[in-house]
C-alpha cells in the first residue's frame, strides 16, 4: 500500500465514491476525482490509479444504458479518438510527473471552462448548440477527448459537449457515454501498463479503493432522479477549481 496519510486516504476515498456516482448519475461528476487523486498522488500514478477504478464504474454504466448506445457516433469519433490517445501516450512517455500534473491542472480549467461557455450559450440561445460541423465537429472533439482522457481522464467534458452538440437525447446520451468509455478506458489499460505505471502498491490501492466505488454507482443509480444536479454541478466545479489551482502552483 501507498504510504499515505489519514487525510489523504480520505481523499481518495471521496474521489472513489464520486466516480461510482458520476457514472451512473452525474456525468462530468468525475472531474473532482481526478483532482482529489492529483492533489493527492504523483501526476501519472494518478492517473493509472483512477483509470481501473473508472473501468469499475463503467461496469455498472454498461449494465444501466448499455442498450441506448447510438453506434454509428462511437464509429465517427473513432478515428480522431485514436489519434488523440496516441498524442496523449507520446506526452505521458515523454513528460516527468511536474509536467504531468501541471498538465491536468491546466486541463481541468480549461474544461470546465469550456462546460461553463457551453452552458451560458444554451441559456443564451435557450437550446442545445447546434450540431454542424459534420466530420470537423467529430473530428475536433474526439481528438480533444481522447488526448485528455489519456493524460488525465478528463475526457468526460469534452465528449458530454460533443454529445449535447450532437442533440443526443438523455439515454442515448447515457448509452453512448457508456459504451465509448468503456472502449476507450480498456485500450487506455495496455498503453499505461506498457509505461509501467500499475506497480503494485497502486493495484493494491485500487482494490482498497475499488468497493467505495461499487456504493457510488449503486447510490448514483438510486439517486439519479432525486438529485439536485445543478447544486452538485457547482459544488463539484468550485471544488475542482481550487484543485487545479493547487496543482499548477
Amino acid at each position: 500500500m501507498p504510504d499515505l496519510l489519514p487525510w489523504a486516504w480520505a481523499l481518495l476515498a471521496l474521489a472513489a465514491v464520486t466516480i461510482g456516482i458520476s457514472k451512473t448519475a452525474l456525468p462530468g461528476g468525475s472531474i473532482l476525482a481526478i483532482a482529489l487523486f492529483a492533489a493527492v498522488l504523483p501526476a501519472r500514478t494518478s492517473t493509472a490509479a483512477m483509470l481501473l477504478l473508472l473501468i469499475v464504474g463503467d461496469v455498472f454504466a454498461l449494465i444501466a444504458y448499455r442498450r441506448h448506445a447510438h453506434w454509428p457516433t462511437l464509429v465517427r469519433l473513432a478515428p480522431a479518438v485514436a489519434a488523440g490517445l496516441l498524442a496523449g501516450f507520446g506526452f505521458l512517455a515523454l513528460a516527468g510527473d511536474g509536467v504531468v500534473r501541471r498538465a491536468i491542472g491546466v486541463i481541468l480549467l480549461i474544461m470546465i471552462g469550456l462546460t461553463l461557455w457551453r452552458r451560458w450559450r444554451e441559456a443564451k440561445t435557450d437550446a442545445p448548440a447546434s450540431a454542424h460541423g459534420g466530420v470537423l465537429l467529430s473530428t475536433a472533439y474526439g481528438a480533444l477527448g481522447g488526448f485528455t482522457t489519456m493524460v488525465a481522464n478528463a475526457g468526460g467534458p469534452v465528449m458530454s459537449m460533443y454529445f449535447i452538440a450532437t442533440r443526443a437525447q438523455v439515454k442515448v446520451f447515457l448509452g453512448t457515454s457508456a459504451w465509448f468509455f468503456a472502449i476507450v478506458n480498456l485500450v487506455k489499460v495496455p498503453l499505461l501498463a506498457g509505461l509501467g505505471l500499475f506497480t503494485r502498491p497502486v493495484l493494491l490501492m485500487d482494490a482498497a479503493l475499488a468497493p467505495l466505488v461499487v456504493i457510488g454507482a449503486l447510490a448514483g443509480l438510486r439517486l439519479a432522479r432525486r438529485m439536485n444536479q445543478q447544486v452538485f454541478d457547482r459544488i463539484v466545479i468550485v471544488l475542482t477549481i481550487v484543485g487545479a489551482t493547487y496543482l499548477l502552483f
